[in-house]
């Protein structure tokens, strides 16, 4: 297993992966050829970026029975998904701000997502894993009375489409089974959400497939699985979020009200 990540030092952008001593820097893309150059640098030097620069984010809702079944909703029959604007990305550790406009509720959402490793067309579930580079943390922040307040349209992709309302990482693990994962959610250190990854109804390589037959997914692309019990508003006016997947790692950032 590999953790990867992005940061930026000395003024310049690079890449490379988490070991006991601190980053261990390489040369060349992240999804395609690559080498180790045998520099490394301490945490403490660096700031931490998205891991990855997704051409499009892809969030499922209503994909855990145990969800589904709080919410008393029916199961889909396929993925039910929405596009997340790539403008909400920021970086791990990041302040998240409300937006002036808005004194609504805003809600934390912890997931697992899947960042894609090479291009990928309507592909099997069988051959899933193949275009599938690993795993990370994902708050899908939303802003939930703007969702709900035209009663002719649902308002997905703006309720959680606000710049930095999608913060993702701080790595890309790779080598993990999805299934195996349980994601938890803390806030203001209270454990909110704590809830298997093998109670979702489609798969990480169900997910890739089907959504793959839709739209070709490309390298570094996100798909947000979908989130189950336990989703809350942030109240305060400081609150630490912090997702965490074991074998992943952690991702705390501040909302401000």
């Amino acid at each position: 297993m590999k953790q990867w990540l992005r940061f930026r030092h000395a003024g310049a952008t690079g890449f490379g992966t988490l070991t006991q001593s601190g980053i261990s820097v390489h040369e060349g893309e992240m999804f395609g050829r690559h080498a180790a150059t045998g520099k490394t640098l301490a945490l403490s030097e660096v700031e931490l970026l998205a891991p990855c620069t997704p051409s499009k984010i892809v969030a499922l809702w209503n994909n855990f029975h145990a969800l589904a079944a709080k919410l008393n909703q029916p199961e889909p029959p396929e993925p039910l998904y929405l596009l997340k604007a790539t403008t909400t990305i920021t970086t791990p550790g990041a302040v998240i701000r409300r937006p002036s406009y808005y004194d609504g509720k805003t809600t934390y959402e912890g997931e697992l997502g899947i960042v894609i490793g090479r291009t990928c067309a309507r592909v099997s579930p069988a051959e899933a894993d193949s275009f599938i580079f690993g795993y990370t943390c994902v708050n899908d922040i939303t802003a939930n009375d703007i969702l709900t307040s035209d009663p002719t349209f649902p308002q997905w992709a703006r309720a959680k489409g606000i710049d930095d309302y999608g913060p993702f990482g701080p790595v890309i693990a790779t080598g993990l089974d999805p299934a195996k994962l349980t994601v938890r959610t803390i806030l203001n250190g209270a454990e909110r959400q704590n809830y298997p990854i093998s109670d979702m109804i489609f798969t990480a390589q169900e997910l890739v497939s089907k959504i793959s037959h839709d739209m070709t997914l490309l390298p570094g692309d996100l798909i947000a699985v979908g989130t189950s019990v336990g989703v809350g508003v942030m109240k305060e006016p400081v609150n630490t979020v912090t997702v965490a997947i074991d074998g992943i790692g952690e991702l705390t950032n501040e909302f401000r009200l």
